[in-house]
């Protein structure tokens, strides 16, 4: 009798490996189809505006440093191939705005030149950062 009710025992129990198996497709769904921003890399000191105003989340940025440097996912580019690395970022993760992070002492001329080569991308979208009072 004794062997008997542990038999019954026994098939009473549930396999967890299905289950198991179902998270970790889950997790793998997840993780690859979050969306991850693909920020300048610096921080730059941006102006102060009364009138600044919050805007939606863009997922790429470009910082420009005080001394003209450009930089786009953690890297320096050159002036000229802020397009072609946009047109990169843009393939892996579409958007329709661009966020410029430009240091208040940052050369004007640098700025509007950033400017073309993301409309050159195809971006009509830009926004300038600067700080909030």
């Amino acid at each position: 009798m004794a062997r008997k009710r542990f038999r019954e025992e026994e098939e009473a129990t549930a396999d967890m490996t299905p289950m198991l198996d179902i998270v970790f497709i889950m997790l793998i769904f997840f993780i690859v189809t979050t969306s991850f921003v693909k920020e300048a890399g610096i921080d730059v000191n941006r102006p102060e505006a009364q009138q600044a105003s919050q805007k939606p989340s863009a997922n790429i940025f470009i910082a420009i440093r005080e001394n003209g440097e450009v930089w786009m996912d953690r890297r320096m580019v050159d002036v000229e191939r802020v397009a072609a690395n946009l047109e990169r970022l843009l393939a892996e993760q579409p958007t329709d705005m661009v966020v410029i992070q430009a240091d208040e002492g940052a050369r004007h001329g640098v700025v509007v030149q950033v400017m073309d080569q993301i409309k050159a991308a195809g971006i009509a979208q830009i926004s300038i950062a600067a700080e909030n009072d």
